[in-house]
């Protein structure tokens, strides 16, 4: 195979390059350039299984082993989406290195060791899909919105098999709640069964990543079919009784769309526990941190407190008191993330109960002393 050095030319010789497709750009070609002096190979992970990968190089796809750049810490482990240095030649060929992450969509795993799971890397829209086959799980939505803000990407929420809500004002009404619920998010109702909404959502991927998330039985094996213009994923129906599927889809795959970008499809997702997301549940609900600019503490935690914006807020029906409950358990569930593996977030937890345990006992007292 011959050297990768045209990979490290000005944007005019870009265009010839193969990798283009696969989102290959200048700031990648800067990136590679030590490695392209070292003679390796530039390419993009397409997929990964047991310690392998397929990676698309500008020769073709290539079987590479990962196990040189495969740490005890499982957020540094190849994943779809990432940009790798592999070996010229060898049986088997390696991976030497994968380029510094633009983006990446993690969540915690199902381990008591509370550990973060990468999803895919380098992803520039994530694409929540939501069946309609079912009733809409709204807090569900908003989990998957909390990780997909936090990873850097741009979330776009798609509500698949739309022809199955013929009523276009029920239709309408389905699409405003989750507008709702996704503030600062495109919704989208799609069906790949009619080509709905179908132009405009490949109109907002061109020219970018996008992950493809979802639980089991959402469609998205179906809609990255219909975006690819060929019956590419494998397809299985979902139970009647709760619309689930049964993961059709079993690994993380980097396709190529013919009206330009990339679609990583991933398997359905039962479990979404959120990965230090703090900031992306911000953005979720960002018209809760609003009001709660307006709290007369700073530490407000919106339960009981006196002079509190956002319970006003919720007593002046300005905000849904679903939105507020969803709000405090995803915080509650990402604090206790972060302080299993933040010794000194636990420190102030810790200290934090001992004041309010300290707080508790003077009001109780001093209740005593006015009886």
């Amino acid at each position: 195979m011959t050297s990768s050095s045209a990979f490290s030319t000005p944007s005019a010789s870009l265009g010839l390059s193969p990798l283009v497709p696969y989102g290959w750009d200048d700031a990648w070609a800067d990136e590679f350039a030590p490695y392209d002096a070292e003679g390796l190979v530039a390419g993009r992970v397409i997929r990964v299984d047991r310690g392998q990968c397929d990676v698309a190089t500008a020769d073709g796809v290539i079987r590479a082993d990962t196990a040189f750049v495969t740490p005890h810490d499982p957020m540094r482990v190849v994943c779809t989406g990432d940009w790798v240095a592999v070996e010229q030649g060898g049986n088997p060929r390696y991976v030497k290195a994968y380029l510094p992450r633009r983006t990446a969509f993690v969540r915690s795993t199902s381990s008591k060791r509370s550990e973060g799971q990468i999803l895919a890397a380098n992803v520039d829209h994530a694409v929540v899909a939501v069946s309609l086959a079912v009733e809409l799980d709204l807090g569900r939505v908003e989990r998957f919105l909390a990780l997909a803000w936090e990873s850097g990407a741009q979330p776009v929420v798609v509500l698949t098999k739309a022809d199955l809500v013929p009523q276009a004002a029920t239709l309408a009404h389905l699409v405003e709640d989750v507008e709702t619920t996704a503030p600062g998010v495109p919704v989208l109702a799609v069906s790949s069964e009619t080509g709905e909404g179908l132009d405009v959502l490949e109109a907002v991927l061109a020219g970018g990543t996008a992950v493809l998330l979802g639980q089991s039985g959402a469609g998205k094996s179906t809609l990255a079919n219909a975006l690819l213009g060929e019956n590419v994923m494998d397809v299985r129906a979902t139970r009647d009784m709760d619309g689930k599927g049964r993961h059709t889809t079993t690994t993380r795959n980097l396709l190529v769309l013919p009206g330009g970008g990339v679609l990583i499809d991933t398997p359905g997702l039962r479990g979404v526990g959120l990965w230090d997301a703090e900031s992306g549940v911000g953005q979720v609900f960002s018209e809760i941190e609003e009001f709660a600019a307006d709290c007369r503490f700073q530490d407000c935690a919106h339960v009981a407190e006196p002079g509190c914006a956002v319970l006003a807020a919720v007593d002046a029906g300005e905000l849904p008191e679903r939105r507020l409950e969803s709000y405090r358990k995803l915080l509650r569930e990402n604090q206790r993330i972060v302080a299993k593996t933040d010794a000194r977030v636990r420190a102030e937890i810790r200290r934090d109960w001992k004041r309010k345990g300290a707080e508790g006992r003077a009001a109780m007292e001093a209740k005593r002393g006015r009886w």
